[in-house]
Protein backbone atom coordinates (compact mmCIF):
# COMPACT_ATOMS: atom_id res chain seq x y z
CA UNK A 1 0.00 0.00 0.00
CA UNK A 2 1.28 3.86 -0.64
CA UNK A 3 -0.77 6.40 0.90
CA UNK A 4 -3.78 4.24 1.29
CA UNK A 5 -3.56 2.74 -1.83
CA UNK A 6 -2.75 -0.52 -3.69
CA UNK A 7 0.10 -0.30 -5.58
CA UNK A 8 -1.53 -0.57 -8.87
CA UNK A 9 -3.86 2.07 -7.95
CA UNK A 10 -1.21 4.33 -7.09
CA UNK A 11 0.47 3.74 -9.95
CA UNK A 12 -2.40 4.86 -11.88
CA UNK A 13 -2.95 8.12 -10.22
CA UNK A 14 0.71 8.75 -10.76
CA UNK A 15 0.45 7.63 -14.65
CA UNK A 16 -3.43 10.30 -15.35
CA UNK A 17 -1.62 12.97 -13.18
CA UNK A 18 1.44 12.99 -15.35
CA UNK A 19 -0.81 12.95 -18.72
CA UNK A 20 -3.21 14.89 -17.28
CA UNK A 21 0.33 17.35 -16.77
CA UNK A 22 1.90 16.85 -20.47
CA UNK A 23 -1.77 17.48 -21.96
CA UNK A 24 -2.28 20.74 -20.02
CA UNK A 25 1.79 21.60 -20.51
CA UNK A 26 1.02 21.58 -24.74
CA UNK A 27 -1.95 23.54 -23.88
CA UNK A 28 0.40 26.40 -21.75
CA UNK A 29 3.08 26.15 -24.30
CA UNK A 30 0.94 26.79 -27.51
CA UNK A 31 -0.82 29.62 -25.48
CA UNK A 32 2.86 31.70 -24.70
CA UNK A 33 3.39 31.07 -28.26
CA UNK A 34 -0.31 32.66 -29.23
CA UNK A 35 0.50 35.34 -25.82
CA UNK A 36 -1.95 34.31 -23.40
CA UNK A 37 -0.88 32.64 -20.30
CA UNK A 38 -4.47 30.44 -20.12
CA UNK A 39 -4.80 30.96 -16.12
CA UNK A 40 -6.61 27.36 -15.44
CA UNK A 41 -4.55 25.55 -17.57
CA UNK A 42 -0.93 26.98 -16.46
CA UNK A 43 -2.52 26.04 -12.47
CA UNK A 44 -3.70 22.72 -13.81
CA UNK A 45 -0.34 21.97 -15.67
CA UNK A 46 2.22 22.99 -12.59
CA UNK A 47 0.19 20.90 -10.28
CA UNK A 48 -0.56 17.88 -11.99
CA UNK A 49 3.35 18.35 -12.89
CA UNK A 50 4.93 18.77 -9.20
CA UNK A 51 2.23 16.21 -8.07
CA UNK A 52 4.24 13.48 -10.52
CA UNK A 53 7.02 14.09 -9.34
CA UNK A 54 6.43 14.29 -5.76
CA UNK A 55 4.37 11.03 -6.25
CA UNK A 56 7.54 9.19 -7.68
CA UNK A 57 9.24 9.39 -4.53
CA UNK A 58 6.98 7.25 -3.06
CA UNK A 59 7.61 4.25 -5.17
CA UNK A 60 9.27 1.50 -3.14
CA UNK A 61 13.08 1.74 -3.64
CA UNK A 62 16.62 0.95 -1.94
CA UNK A 63 18.85 3.76 -3.77
CA UNK A 64 18.61 7.14 -5.54
CA UNK A 65 17.30 6.34 -9.34
CA UNK A 66 17.81 8.13 -12.43
CA UNK A 67 14.06 9.32 -12.35
CA UNK A 68 14.62 10.49 -8.52
CA UNK A 69 17.32 12.94 -9.78
CA UNK A 70 15.00 14.11 -12.43
CA UNK A 71 11.95 13.98 -10.07
CA UNK A 72 14.19 16.51 -8.38
CA UNK A 73 15.35 18.75 -11.09
CA UNK A 74 11.75 19.04 -12.69
CA UNK A 75 10.66 19.88 -8.49
CA UNK A 76 13.43 22.70 -8.55
CA UNK A 77 12.33 24.23 -12.39
CA UNK A 78 8.84 24.21 -11.17
CA UNK A 79 9.85 26.16 -8.38
CA UNK A 80 11.02 29.07 -10.69
CA UNK A 81 8.19 28.46 -12.41
CA UNK A 82 5.81 29.07 -9.69
CA UNK A 83 8.07 32.29 -8.19
CA UNK A 84 7.76 34.14 -11.84
CA UNK A 85 4.15 32.89 -12.90
CA UNK A 86 2.36 34.33 -9.61
CA UNK A 87 5.38 35.69 -7.32
CA UNK A 88 6.97 37.86 -9.56
CA UNK A 89 3.26 38.11 -12.13
CA UNK A 90 5.62 37.40 -15.28
CA UNK A 91 7.46 40.82 -13.96
CA UNK A 92 10.27 41.48 -16.72
CA UNK A 93 12.76 39.33 -17.03
CA UNK A 94 10.35 36.62 -14.84
CA UNK A 95 8.11 36.18 -18.24
CA UNK A 96 11.15 34.43 -20.06
CA UNK A 97 12.22 32.20 -16.96
CA UNK A 98 8.69 31.38 -17.17
CA UNK A 99 8.07 30.43 -20.73
CA UNK A 100 12.41 28.70 -20.16
CA UNK A 101 11.07 27.00 -17.24
CA UNK A 102 7.84 25.93 -18.54
CA UNK A 103 9.22 24.47 -21.47
CA UNK A 104 11.25 22.10 -19.51
CA UNK A 105 9.03 21.09 -17.11
CA UNK A 106 6.89 19.56 -19.66
CA UNK A 107 10.31 18.20 -21.39
CA UNK A 108 11.27 16.37 -17.81
CA UNK A 109 7.72 14.64 -17.84
CA UNK A 110 7.49 13.30 -21.76
CA UNK A 111 10.94 12.38 -21.22
CA UNK A 112 9.97 10.16 -18.36
CA UNK A 113 6.84 9.57 -20.37
CA UNK A 114 8.98 8.11 -23.06
CA UNK A 115 11.20 6.52 -21.06
CA UNK A 116 8.40 4.37 -19.22
CA UNK A 117 6.96 3.63 -22.58
CA UNK A 118 9.89 1.93 -23.90
CA UNK A 119 10.03 0.11 -20.54
CA UNK A 120 6.60 -1.08 -20.33
CA UNK A 121 5.26 -1.63 -23.86
CA UNK A 122 6.30 -4.63 -25.40
CA UNK A 123 6.41 -3.62 -28.91
CA UNK A 124 8.18 -0.40 -28.04
CA UNK A 125 10.64 -2.55 -25.61
CA UNK A 126 11.25 -5.30 -28.36
CA UNK A 127 12.69 -2.15 -30.52
CA UNK A 128 14.65 -0.72 -27.83
CA UNK A 129 15.17 -3.17 -24.58
CA UNK A 130 18.22 -1.49 -23.27
CA UNK A 131 17.25 2.47 -24.50
CA UNK A 132 20.47 2.95 -26.21
CA UNK A 133 18.91 1.97 -29.71
CA UNK A 134 18.35 4.35 -32.44
CA UNK A 135 14.48 4.03 -32.31
CA UNK A 136 14.80 5.39 -28.51
CA UNK A 137 17.32 7.58 -29.41
CA UNK A 138 15.45 9.26 -32.27
CA UNK A 139 12.30 9.69 -29.89
CA UNK A 140 13.71 11.18 -27.61
CA UNK A 141 15.77 13.70 -29.83
CA UNK A 142 12.49 14.08 -31.80
CA UNK A 143 10.78 15.21 -28.32
CA UNK A 144 13.23 17.27 -27.11
CA UNK A 145 13.44 19.25 -30.77
CA UNK A 146 9.40 19.64 -30.34
CA UNK A 147 9.72 20.67 -27.06
CA UNK A 148 12.60 22.86 -27.44
CA UNK A 149 11.13 24.40 -30.67
CA UNK A 150 7.92 25.12 -28.35
CA UNK A 151 9.91 26.40 -25.73
CA UNK A 152 11.71 29.04 -27.67
CA UNK A 153 9.03 30.32 -29.63
CA UNK A 154 7.38 30.66 -26.28
CA UNK A 155 10.10 32.65 -24.78
CA UNK A 156 10.25 34.67 -27.58
CA UNK A 157 6.43 35.93 -28.11
CA UNK A 158 5.62 36.15 -24.32
CA UNK A 159 9.33 38.83 -24.23
CA UNK A 160 7.72 40.67 -27.09
CA UNK A 161 3.62 40.67 -26.53
CA UNK A 162 2.11 41.66 -23.39
CA UNK A 163 0.73 38.59 -21.79
CA UNK A 164 -2.92 38.26 -20.45
CA UNK A 165 -2.28 36.66 -16.61
CA UNK A 166 -6.71 35.38 -16.92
Amino acid sequence: MIWGMTMSTFTLVHVWLSLIGIGAGLVVMLGLLAGKARGGWTALFLITTAATSITGFAFPFDHLLPSHKVGIVSLAVLAFALLARYGFRLAGPWRRVYAVCAGLALYLNVFVAVVQAFERVSFLNAMAPTQTEPAFVVAQGVILALIATLTIGAARRIREAPVRLA
